[in-house]
This record gives structure tokens, sequence and C-alpha cells, in this order.
């Protein structure tokens, strides 16, 4: 029997026996929203980069995501090697993800109809939900089905608790959802962990981390222009209670001539509107430090890279995180990261040699890594070069790409030595 491991890893020929028909899919996170920066979560942009790194080896790659907008044509060529499937499911327009439950049937028959006139040769499906309409529509098919649920809802229940808007069916749905298809692609350690609680064998599960844009993020360039302080700390991601912004504002009151730039949330003139950013806003006040802390709002991605390198630490202080993009972002620019020691952090962070990991909802630790390193400019600047040659080494996307390939060809290998078709 041919080995779908020895041609695959070997052989990029476009439509040659190196090349596989791919399906990823991701219900309410399109790879063309990453397109537009603002408003684009983890997830948008994750499965664009991994698309497009599985096109740039050879593959072929289709990702189907839930039209929410009826002027959206049926298909969009991303890029060569990767087009984009809007699947009718529901209303065409936005809805919270929260809310799309119902509607997965319907996006699971679609699929199912679709496969059935051209089958891919595996199908990678990305969050609960996704998992759940992939498993139902390859049912029929017997097609394989790997799995990356890019955070769990038993997670999120424990931290969020009443506060935890998912359906109450998450937790069951995502141990069918691991059970049921083929191979689970964890991001962390800490989820493997969390997915044997939920009875899911770590024997079913491959270790793939997230990636970062190395050529994007990267140590040089222009730097974001500092204002009167000598020190500045940045914090970037959404605007929510669960990424610590509270923390590091309560740091900042210990950490005297620093200003803190928070990244994130609405644009810059509806920040007075959010809510979260005024809950913020009084906890400086009352800090004392409301002068010393700058919300930006959302912006482009574009822009991202120059306000990294113009922190002297990043903070990445959640009280819990599923993987964290941030963090490697930081390190691909070369600046030192001061992070909470929960979930993915754990495995990208190394202390000391990149950064600092501390006790989460603590901002007396948060605020004595983050002295220690604002008086040693000799090891900001060994943590940011260190940082840089951990991410080339490890989470580029090239790197992502060919270790998801690899958990690919395991799942065929095996499929092919049960059924003997090659």
């Amino acid at each position: 029997m041919t080995s779908w491991t020895g041609s695959l890893l070997h052989t990029h020929d476009g439509d040659g026996p190196g090349s596989l028909a791919i399906a990823l899919v991701s219900e309410h996170a399109s790879p063309l929203a990453a397109l537009g920066g603002v408003d684009a979560g983890g997830q948008n942009v994750h499965v664009a980069c991994l698309a497009s790194a599985l096109a740039d080896r050879g593959h072929r790659v289709t990702v189907h995501t839930r039209r929410d907008d009826p002027d959206l044509p049926d298909r969009v060529v991303l890029r060569e090697g990767v087009e984009v499937h809007h699947v009718p499911a529901g209303p065409a327009e936005p809805i919270p993800k929260d809310e799309l439950l119902p509607h997965m049937g319907d996006f699971a028959r679609h699929l199912t109809r679709v496969w059935r006139g051209r089958p891919p040769d595996l199908v990678h499906s990305h969050f609960w939900m996704s998992g759940l309409a992939a498993l139902r529509a390859v049912g029929p098919l017997g097609l394989p089905l790997l799995h990356t649920y890019h955070a769990l809802g038993t997670v999120k229940r424990r931290h969020q608790q009443l506060a935890d808007t998912s359906p109450p069916q998450r937790i069951a749905h995502e141990t069918d959802v691991g059970l049921g298809c083929d191979r689970v692609i964890a991001t962390c350690r800490d989820e493997v962990v969390e997915l044997s609680r939920m009875g899911i064998p770590s024997d079913r599960v491959s270790i793939v981390p997230c990636g970062v844009d190395t050529d994007l993020f990267t140590p040089r360039g222009p730097a974001a222009k500092r204002r009167t302080h000598r020190y500045r700390l940045l914090q970037l991601g959404r605007l929510v209670p669960r990424k610590g912004a509270a923390v590091s504002i309560a740091a900042l009151a210990r950490l005297p001539d620093t200003e803190l730039v928070v990244v994130g949330g609405p644009p810059g003139d509806r920040l007075d509107d959010d809510p979260e950013v005024r809950r913020l806003r009084a906890i400086a006040r009352r800090a004392g430090v409301a002068d010393r802390v700058h919300f930006t709002g959302g912006v482009p991605s574009r822009q991202v890279p120059a306000l990294l390198r113009g922190a002297d630490v990043v903070l990445c202080p959640a009280y819990y995180e599923p993987f964290g993009i941030v963090p490697l972002e930081a390190m691909a620019c070369g600046r030192p990261v001061v992070a909470s020691a929960v979930g993915g952090h754990l495995d990208t962070i190394a202390d000391p040699g990149t950064g600092r990991l501390v006790p989460p909802r603590d901002p007396e630790a948060l605020a004595r890594s983050v002295a220690d390193l604002l008086a040693r400019p000799e090891a900001r600047e060994a943590c940011g070069a260190a940082g840089r040659r951990r991410v080339l080494r490890r989470y580029g996307w090239g790197r992502v790409a060919a270790e998801t390939e690899a958990a690919y060809c395991a799942v065929l290998d095996a499929q092919q030595a049960v059924t003997g078709v090659v």
C-alpha cells in the first residue's frame, strides 16, 4: 500500500499525488473577515492563515463558512489554492455565534449535498458548532474528520459561570465531536488535559499550536511614538473582563513613570459608549492612574506591529486563555512578555527566557515582574531576541501547516490500513 505520509510530505505538485482536497469548516468565522483587520477574531485569522499555508504546500483548500450577507457570492477565491464557500444556513445576516446552534442542521445537510457530488479527501472543522455540523455531514459519506476546538465550553463555564452565554448543550456536543471525529488537533498541552477530563483520551489528540505571521510581526520597522512617560506597557486584545485589563491597571499603580496603552475594543470614536471601557476607566480613576492609561480602540492588523514595537513590555494577564496569539505577536516583534500562567501561555512563553509567567488575577505579582524587566534593559533585550528566535523556530505558519499536514496524513494512513483503499 502507498503511504500518504510518504507521498504528501515530499511531493507538492498542485493536482499531483501530493495534493489533497481539504475542506475547512468554520461556521461563524470567515477567513474573508481576516482581511478587514479591525473586526477579525483569532479564529478568522487562524483559518485564513492555515488555509493559505496549506495551499503553499500544494493542497487545494475550500473553507466552508455560513452566509451572513445576501449579497455574498456563493464562492470566493481567497488566493490561488484557497476558495471560500458561503453555506446557506439560517437567515443571511449576522447572528451572534451563541445563537447559531439551531442552524447547524441546515449547515450539515448542505455540506453533505456538496460533498456527495465532490468529496474532499478530508474535513477539518474549527470550533464546536463547526465540528457538530461536520460530524453530521460526513456520517453518510465516510469522510475522515479532524477537529480543532479553539476554546472549550468546560473552561468557559468554569471561569464565566452565569456570564457564560453558550448554549447549555455545548459541553455535551463538544464531547460528541471529540469522540466522533478521527482526531482532535489541540493547540496546547493544557487543552489535552481538559479534553481528558471530558473523556477524550490523549491518544486521539495531536498538539499543533497556532501560528503567527513572522513577515508582518517583526522587530524591524516603525515603532509607535511614546508619550511623556519613561516606560510604556501595552495590552492588546478584545476588551472583555477575562482578558484582565483591570489587573494591568491595578499593577500600573505600583509602577511609577509608566504608561499603559490598551489596544482593542470598538473603534476609537465609540470608546465612550463601551461598557467595558467605562468600567476600566473607573478602575483607573480609583487607582489614581487615569492619566497614564490610554485606550486606542480597535486598530487594523497592519498597525499592530508598530504598537508592539513601541512597548517596553507587553502584558497578557488573562484569567484564562485557550491559546493566546498576542504573546506570539509580541515575541515575533522582539518584545518581552509578562503573562498569566494559564492555558496556552504555559507553552508559548519560556520563563525567564522570553518573558515572565505570573499567577492570574494578581496585580502585585504582575507589577513585580514588570518592574524587574523595566529596571534591566539588557534583560528586556535578551528576552525580545530569544522570543523572536522561539517564534521562528516553532510558530511560523509554514511549521504549523507542516504539523497539521502530518496529522492529516496519520488519519489517512490509519483509514487506508483499515479499508485497504489508497
